[in-house]
Order: structure tokens, then C-alpha cells, then sequence
């Protein structure tokens, strides 16, 4: 009620509690200790990092394989580490990639205090313990809850309609270098909504907005991934 009074306004602790629950706020002893999911991420998305599993059908000499591929993201920036790619995702494998994105020097988790992942049975115990060696926490979000992890289903649904559901893939090597492409775009090319329809992270930033230059047409995998730019003067 102090700033109302600064502005000249009195209101009773009564018509203060009534707003209050009319718009489903706890009151001050108990708002103290709660905070709602939406805003966690909003306070933490410079630390905050999810990661995800998604699967890509690829043809072979013996018929259609299915391969799974983990990938991180940072919520903030956007930017997404395809961290490893394989038939048999298990409790080594996942060690292994735990291993890769926490190295002190230049693991994609270094500088991230929490990671957010679903409850799928591979992100197993071990592979929690090597995340949060270094004071990381890893957060297991509830059951049947993607919106929670929203960031990271956004870039699979983009990924699968944008790329892998075009392509007829042959072999590991094929989605290895089409998922190289599509991250690539993602971060140097693709101008993104979420983030006031800019680049990432363009790679010639001095000409990012320019008007000067022929405008040219740039491509990837054969023209599915289009994107424009302009030539230097």
C-alpha cells in the first residue's frame, strides 16, 4: 500500500487482500516462497540451458535405421550444441556426452548453473552426477510436461519441418551433415521471431542491416535452406 499512499491513494488491508486473490497472488508470507515457472526461467535464462533427444530415420544397404540424436541449447542466446548422435544411446554414451559439455575449458555447459530435461529413462543417474560435478543442477521436469522444456521441443519441431522431414536421408554420414547445415542456419542465417526477427550470431555483422550491395540469394542442401544477404561494396 506504500506506493499507493505516495500517489495519494488510502486502500484498506481488506480491499488489498480481495485484489489480491481476485488475481490468484498468495499473500506476502507466502509469496515469499513461491515462484511460478514462468518466472524462473525469465530470472535464470543466462544460466539456463535445456537439452532433448529427438530420432532421424536414415535408409541403409539393410533397410531403415533409427538414430537418436541429443542436443543442448541455451535458452538465452538460442544457441544449440548437437552434442552426439548414435543407434544405441546408453548409460556410456551418456556419460561420454556429460563428460564432453561439462569440460572446464570449452564445454557447451561451462558457464550454465541449471540444466532442464525431460524424464526419458537415458538421462540416467550417472549421467546427472557427471552434470552436476561442478555445481551444476540438473532438473528433471514432471511427466508429460514438453511445454516446460519449450525452448528445446521449439528447435526440434523447426529442425524436423524445416530440414529432416524434406530429406530422404542415406546413411549416418548424410544426417550428420544435414543436421551440420541446419545448425549453421540456425545460428548465422535464419532470422528468429523469439528474438525480434534477428540473426544469432551472423557471421558478417557489418553488413547485417546495410542497404548498400546487390542483394544475392544464398542456399544450403541443394536450395531447402534459402536466405538472403548482400554483397560487400
Amino acid at each position: 500500500m506504500g506506493g499507493l499512499e505516495n500517489l495519494g491513494y488510502r486502500l484498506s488491508d481488506q480491499t488489498v487482500g480481495n485484489i489480491l486473490r481476485r488475481h490468484g497472488v498468495p499473500p506476502a508470507p507466502h509469496r515469499k516462497h513461491t515462484v511460478n515457472w514462468k518466472d524462473f526461467i525469465r530470472t535464470h535464462l543466462a544460466v539456463l540451458a535445456g537439452t532433448d533427444f529427438f530420432t532421424a530415420e536414415v535408409l541403409t544397404w539393410n533397410g531403415p535405421i533409427t538414430y537418436y540424436v541429443l542436443f543442448f541449447i541455451h535458452l538465452e542466446s538460442r544457441r544449440v550444441c548437437l552434442s552426439g548422435i548414435t543407434r544405441h544411446p546408453d548409460q556410456e554414451w551418456m556419460e561420454q556426452q556429460a563428460r564432453t559439455v561439462t569440460l572446464a575449458e570449452w564445454g557447451f555447459l561451462r558457464k550454465h548453473k541449471y540444466l532442464l530435461h525431460d524424464r526419458d529413462a537415458k538421462f540416467c543417474t550417472s549421467f546427472r552426477e557427471l552434470v552436476e560435478t561442478d555445481g551444476r543442477k540438473a532438473i528433471a521436469l514432471p511427466a508429460r510436461s514438453p511445454n516446460l522444456n519449450a525452448y528445446a521441443e521449439r528447435w526440434v519441431r523447426s529442425a524436423k519441418e524445416e530440414c529432416l522431414s524434406k530429406l530422404i536421408l542415406f546413411g549416418e554420414g548424410s544426417l550428420r551433415r544435414t543436421l551440420r547445415h541446419y545448425v549453421a542456419h540456425h545460428h548465422e542465417e535464419r532470422n528468429h521471431q523469439g528474438r525480434q526477427n534477428q540473426l544469432l550470431f551472423p557471421r558478417h555483422r557489418k553488413r547485417v542491416g546495410t542497404e548498400e550491395g546487390a542483394i544475392r540469394c544464398r542456399e544450403r542442401l541443394g536450395g531447402l535452406l534459402k536466405y538472403y544477404d548482400r554483397e560487400a561494396a
